[in-house]
């Protein structure tokens, strides 16, 4: 089993002619991705060559619009390799299209305009999970990727993993590469985000094949102490979480936009205390809190 991204999932990207969208699209095919076409405006009824998992030459189909993709292709999920001045159009498109995932990989796209896309999909019934932006996006190791992830850290296992980081993402699987990943998330780290810890939590606690949950947090807002709190009203999984930016001085904007410390608010200390206060268990470095999932999996 997987969250949100499975084999059968068929993905279009928005940007496919770029020069990010390009390098990441052979790549994703490499993976395995099951990519069936691309949006440009400027450039729709062309098509863009790659090559496919097993090395054969394929030409995507690029189209004018989202929702041409969709109708075209039966595409479900979408992929924004879009600069951020163009990233809230994208994303409203990939909105008004109804397609069921986004996943938004831009990074520093001005705050206001993410805030406006997510309130207009809310305002639209909420119909497309958007993951993102500012992050590495969303890997099924052994099926399917959908973001910037290397797809060779880590295959299939019982670790459902969800970060704010991307760098942190890709050093915890190749921490627990030996155990596998059933989904890992990385969820970006700008103060608004589409999908959060909670989201992802919720859906690896209905995941059977989904045996412990790694959890990794920054420093800023509140999305960890919230994300503990659920975790002590609904979730019955062994949870171990990090939290980055424990050396961070206070006041100081730190990495990503998200990552701000007001006075003892936010602070990674507050975070690793809310977290154990619902039972997770808190690495103080990300090899410590491998070693605190591989502890449980071995004990399972």
């Amino acid at each position: 089993m997987s969250i949100f991204l499975n084999k059968d999932s068929k993905v279009i990207v928005q940007g496919i002619t770029g020069g990010e969208g390009t390098k990441h699209t052979a790549r994703m095919l490499a993976a395995g991705t099951q990519i069936v076409g691309g949006v440009n405006a400027r450039k729709a009824g062309t098509t863009v060559s790659h090559k496919d998992a097993d090395g054969n030459d394929i030409e995507l189909p690029v189209f004018g619009s989202v929702k041409e993709a969709m109708e075209a292709t039966g595409a479900d999920t979408t992929i924004l390799f879009v600069p951020p001045p163009f990233t809230k159009d994208a994303i409203i498109e990939a909105v008004d299209a109804e397609i069921p995932l986004a996943v938004v990989i831009t990074e520093g796209a001005p705050v206001l305009d993410t805030a406006s896309a997510w309130n207009y999909n809310l305002a639209k019934g909420g119909k497309t999970r958007i993951i993102g932006p500012n992050c590495p996006g969303i890997i099924t190791p052994g099926e399917s990727l959908v973001g910037i992830t290397p797809a060779n850290i880590a295959g299939k296992g019982p670790v459902g993993l969800v970060s704010k980081s991307g760098t942190l993402t890709y050093q915890m699987m190749y921490e627990l590469a030996d155990y596998g990943f059933s989904t890992a998330i990385g969820i970006g780290g700008d103060p608004i985000i589409g999908t959060t810890h909670i989201d992802c939590i919720e859906a690896f606690e209905n995941d059977p094949e989904t045996k412990v949950i790694v959890m990794i947090g920054e420093i800023g807002g509140d999305a960890e102490e919230r994300a503990a709190d659920y975790i002590k009203a609904n979730v019955t999984k062994p949870v171990v979480g990090y939290v980055a930016g424990f050396t961070a001085p206070e006041g100081k904007t730190m990495g990503h936009a998200g990552a701000i410390v007001s006075g003892s608010a936010g602070t990674a200390q507050a975070k690793k205390e809310a977290l154990e206060a619902a039972g997770v268990k808190v690495g103080k470095t990300p090899s410590e809190t491998a070693q605190l999932a591989k502890d449980i999996l071995d004990a399972m």
